[in-house]
């Protein structure tokens, strides 16, 4: 048994479908096919059920896979206790970023990044926080930019930057004359929302909720993307809640819109996050130091009330 032929499982596993485990793996379909029948025919079992359409794991096949991500991703913690020993920073690393933070954080950051640390490679994905947390338990991703406090029991968090909410008012809503809101404003029946998925709209439902024991969760509009709920808005269907990065390159015709909360500002809390057993420290330190020093001159609220992400 090699770590080679573990790790052509788990590419078959993942992709379901020989050829295209073996295009992941550089290798050609007879190449990989061969190393995973001396494994099945040295343990005596069936990885694999490959008369099923697409191919599927066997009941000791799943068994197998679990164990297989385990080795493998301890294999591959060996490169990164000789890199961290002699304090190279470089090589690939995988990063994952929430849709919310992706648009407005990345051109702030990344030019800096690459400049500073040329030998990093970087494989960035934008994804949920359910899919960010999935990934880094089974090993695809070795970071994430993610809204926290997320209590999930095997990630580890660091705070990078503390984001207020800021409130989208039209000229046709209630709360446009006032110069500043308070939490006791709001009201869900007249919010528009981000659709489910998105941890941003648990952090503003879990702000409605702090006047308020219930909501009921028949919310008037939900969209996908901040720019749509921004477009909702000004055509008079409800007002809106935005991060405050978001509002940095409004025109004046948008920001005019604009309602600060009376400190203590609600804000998310936003954070790098890794595995628990994550040994790309030096890389993950680079990322967080950053980011830091570029969003510092950016955000400058201190008094802020953090919002949990995490669905109530």
């Amino acid at each position: 048994m090699t770590i080679t032929q573990l790790k052509y499982v788990l590419a078959i596993a993942e992709h379901k479908n020989f050829t295209k485990a073996a295009e992941k793996c550089f290798v050609t379909q007879p190449t990989l096919s061969t190393q995973i029948q001396k494994l099945e025919d040295e343990l005596n079992i069936l990885i694999f059920d490959r008369s099923k359409k697409p191919i599927e794991l066997t009941d000791v096949g799943r068994k197998i896979v679990y164990q297989a991500r385990n080795i493998v991703n301890e294999a591959d913690r060996i490169q990164d206790i000789v890199d961290q020993q002699k304090g190279f920073i470089g090589g690939e690393f995988r990063l994952g970023i929430i849709p919310t933070v992706m648009p407005t954080l990345l051109p702030m950051f990344l030019k800096n990044f690459i400049n500073k640390y040329p030998k990093v490679k970087l494989k960035i994905e934008e994804l949920t926080t359910e899919e960010i947390i999935l990934r880094i338990n089974e090993g695809h991703l070795d970071a994430a930019i993610a809204a926290t406090p997320l209590e999930s029991p095997n990630i580890k968090e660091r705070p990078l930057f503390y984001e207020p909410f800021v409130a989208y008012t039209p000229n046709s809503h209630r709360l446009s004359k006032k110069n500043n809101v308070e939490i006791s404003d709001l009201n869900v029946d007249d919010m528009l929302l981000l659709e489910d998925g998105h941890c941003f709209r648990e952090g503003v439902i879990n702000l409605c909720k702090t006047f308020k024991d219930h909501i009921d969760d028949n919310f008037q509009l939900e969209s996908g993307s901040i720019e749509t709920l921004i477009k909702l808005s000004d055509e008079g269907l409800g007002m809106t809640l935005l991060p405050y990065l978001h509002t940095l390159d409004m025109s004046d015709k948008f920001n005019a819109n604009l309602r600060y909360f009376i400190e203590p500002s609600p804000a998310r809390e936003v954070s790098i996050i890794y595995h628990k057993s994550e040994l790309k420290m030096q890389i993950i330190d680079a990322i967080h130091n950053v980011i830091s020093g570029v969003v510092r001159g950016a955000i400058a609220f201190q008094n802020v009330k953090i919002i949990s992400p995490v669905a109530k």
